[in-house]
C-alpha cells in the first residue's frame, strides 16, 4: 500500500502564489507517474499535471505557463509550484501516483485526501 499527503493549499489572493507538496509513504517499490488533479464545486474531477520518473511533463491546457510541476525521486515526493492564480483555480487539488509493488505486475492507483486551494478575486 501507499499513502499519499498533500500540504500547501490555503487561501491566496488572485495573481498570488502557492505551492503544493505531496509525499508518497509505505510500501514503495516503483512509482512512475505522479500528479495533482483538482475538483472544483459541482464540476468533475480533471487532470491539472502529471509527471513521469524520468521528468516527462504534462499539464492542462489552462495552467501551462502558470503552474509548474516538479518532482524529487530519492524522497518520493512530487510539487506543484502555482503562480498567476486565477479565482478559477478554486478546487480541491488532489496528489496521484501509479505504483507497481515488488512482487507484482499491475500498476495501481493511489490518492490523496486532497488540499484545499481558493482563489480570491
Amino acid at each position: 500500500q501507499v499513502q499519499l499527503v498533500e500540504s500547501g493549499g490555503g487561501l491566496v489572493q488572485a495573481g498570488g502564489s502557492l505551492r503544493l507538496s505531496c509525499v508518497a509513504s509505505g510500501s514503495i517499490f516503483n512509482i512512475n507517474l505522479m500528479g495533482w488533479y483538482r475538483q472544483a464545486p459541482g464540476k468533475q474531477r480533471e487532470l491539472v499535471a502529471v509527471i513521469t520518473s524520468g521528468g516527462v511533463t504534462t499539464y492542462e491546457d489552462s495552467v501551462k505557463g502558470r503552474f509548474t510541476i516538479s518532482r524529487d525521486n530519492a524522497k518520493n515526493t512530487v510539487y506543484l509550484q502555482m503562480s498567476s492564480l486565477k479565482p478559477e483555480d478554486t478546487g480541491d487539488y488532489y496528489c496521484y501516483a501509479n505504483h507497481r509493488p515488488r512482487t507484482g505486475v499491475y500498476w495501481n492507483d493511489y490518492w490523496g485526501q486532497g488540499t484545499q486551494v481558493t482563489v480570491s478575486s
